[in-house]
């Protein structure tokens, strides 16, 4: 840490900066009043719209989960299958944005100021941000993801009467094992590499640069100044942070759902609980009252514990893969992978006259959404410990440190589970999606104890995930106050987990994609404006030497 002085207030800036004149006070339109025992501290509109919102979601779906499956379906069908192209380009610019931003002069200007040191150290910032990339999708992908698409690549084209069926990425690589490989895990890095990192990225920049260096409240709203002005404390200031809420906590559901039935299945295959839809409602609960009591005992420094434990025993895990597994063909699988993504990117980002319309629809447009709806999550985690480094370093960091994580993380899982495949062990390629990588581990030494490991890591995940998230969400319903009272955080929390458990109830996997979708699509447009808010910000400040 290198501002150790406790009197140094993290929110001013040091050094040069062009703060934005504004007479608005964060919390000016805040309701503060008691509730019983209970003190609130809430943004009268932005925390009264969104949470009626979800509540009415979570009553209507739990209500009548028979009707709401096929409104879920019929929506994520709709939006993937005419807005696939959308989503696409929209990470494309995200891309584009970022590296244009490292190579221009603007990458000069430094976050908190002109004069502004590292709140952390090299190690210690790079650790935070892979933190950031590791979480449940990832346990739940790391094996089906590569998995799928190899398999999918491997089988080839196949045609039906309104085009193709199959879910090979581009033109599949029918019989041939390495090049279905190559692709295979192209298409996944293409998922978890730089598309997803610039779209946090672009937020992350926004929320720390109008925070730390104009001076305005830590919310999404505050991005839009540039274009908005004082309009940005009115209505469209409130939309803006009522979608940031609803896309956070429906992508925070979907995370939730997934790790619920990853969990659910793996118990069932360790000690024989019985799976199913009830099992997996029973985790969630069970998981979140964990989450409530780290909320209400503030156990910040418990959740940064277990996030530690968490990271250490990812890694070791990660490690014994690769020293059981096929050692050799990993390390150099990681390169190989590397290459093949560069190779096969251009045409995965391509948006249009795409014949993969199930990769692209299935897999492509509904991740962007997912991604996208975790931004102001993930975003103003990265924006809050990043103070003191320049835009070129910000980029540069959070474009490559969790893009190689993740790449490590899918060639060491995934790249087991495809060579066991074609040594003639196939049970993981044939397994539900929730068990593949617990089928990868059971044919590896110590199976039993491996995925144990794994049932923690994704049930710690899902906890510090529920217990940051509703931070987040509670310092944007809050209007940006970042110490609010405990029982709006409560409410949060809470409400993750309802939110969570209707979309299980009304649908699975397709209810939970679809409300990622859903919220995705209309903070797409947010996110596209906020980037030239972002350069309008960026280019009235001064620049380090």
């Amino acid at each position: 840490m290198s501002n150790s002085d406790p009197s140094h207030d993290p929110m001013k800036p040091d050094g040069e900066v062009n703060p934005i004149n504004t007479d608005y006070k964060v919390g000016q339109d805040n309701l503060v009043f008691k509730l019983g025992p209970f003190g609130l501290d809430i943004h009268n509109r932005v925390f009264l719209i969104s949470g009626i919102a979800v509540i009415l979601f979570v009553a209507l779906t739990l209500a009548f989960p028979g009707q709401a499956e096929p409104i879920f379906s019929n929506t994520r069908d709709w939006l993937t299958a005419n807005l696939d192209w959308f989503f696409i380009i929209a990470a494309n610019i995200f891309v584009v944005l970022c590296f244009a931003l490292i190579f221009s002069p603007l990458g000069r200007v430094r976050i908190g100021g002109t004069e502004a040191s590292p709140d952390f150290s090299y190690l210690g910032w790079f650790s935070m941000l892979f933190a950031a990339g590791m979480g449940i999708g990832l346990m739940f992908y790391g094996v089906s993801e590569p998995l799928s698409h190899f398999t999918a690549a491997y089988g080839g084209t196949e045609m039906g009467d309104a085009g193709r069926v199959d879910w090979a990425p581009l033109g599949g690589a029918e019989g041939d094992a390495e090049a279905a490989r190559r692709l295979g895990m192209a298409a996944t890095i293409y998922h978890w590499a730089l598309h997803p990192w610039a779209i946090y990225a672009v937020l992350a920049l926004g929320l720390a640069l109008f925070s730390f260096n104009k001076g305005l409240p830590l919310t999404v709203r505050s991005i839009f100044y540039p274009l908005l002005g004082e309009r940005v404390w009115g209505w469209p200031g409130h939309l803006i942070d009522i979608l940031a809420i609803l896309a956070t906590l429906f992508g925070l559901a979907t995370s939730l759902g997934l790790g619920a039935s990853q969990a659910a299945a793996g118990l069932s295959t360790l000690f024989g609980t019985p799976e199913g839809v009830t099992m997996e409602v029973v985790l969630v609960i069970a998981i979140t009252l964990i989450a409530l009591v780290s909320v209400v005992a503030g156990l910040e420094a418990g959740v940064k514990r277990l996030s530690q434990i968490n990271m250490t025993l990812a890694a070791l895990l990660m490690l014994f893969v690769i020293i059981v597994g096929p050692t050799l063909g990993i390390i150099t699988g990681f390169f190989a992978n590397l290459g093949a993504y560069l190779q096969h990117l251009p045409a995965l980002a391509n948006p249009i006259g795409r014949e993969d319309s199930n990769f692209s629809q299935g897999w492509t447009a509904f991740y962007w959404a997912w991604w996208i709806s975790w931004s102001p999550f993930v975003g103003m985690f990265i924006a809050r410990v990043s103070r003191g480094r320049t835009v070129r370093e910000f980029l540069t960091a959070v474009l490559l440190i969790p893009s190689v994580a993740c790449v490590l993380w899918m060639t060491v899982f995934g790249g087991t589970a495809i060579t066991q495949y074609l040594g003639g062990y196939q049970d993981a390629a044939n397994a539900e999606l929730p068990l593949q990588l617990f089928a990868m581990l059971d044919a590896l030494p110590i199976a039993q104890i491996t995925s144990f490991i794994g049932i923690v890591l994704v049930i710690v995940f899902f906890v510090t995930s529920s217990d940051s998230g509703s931070l987040v969400i509670d310092t944007i319903s809050a209007g940006g106050k970042v110490n609010a009272p405990t029982p709006q955080r409560v409410f949060w929390c809470t409400f993750e987990g309802l939110v969570a458990i209707a979309l299980i109830l009304g649908g699975g996997l397709i209810a939970l994609q679809a409300m990622s979708v859903s919220t995705g699509l209309p903070f797409t447009l947010v996110l596209l404006v906020g980037c030239i808010s972002l350069v309008k910000g960026l280019m009235s400040e001064p620049r380090s030497g």
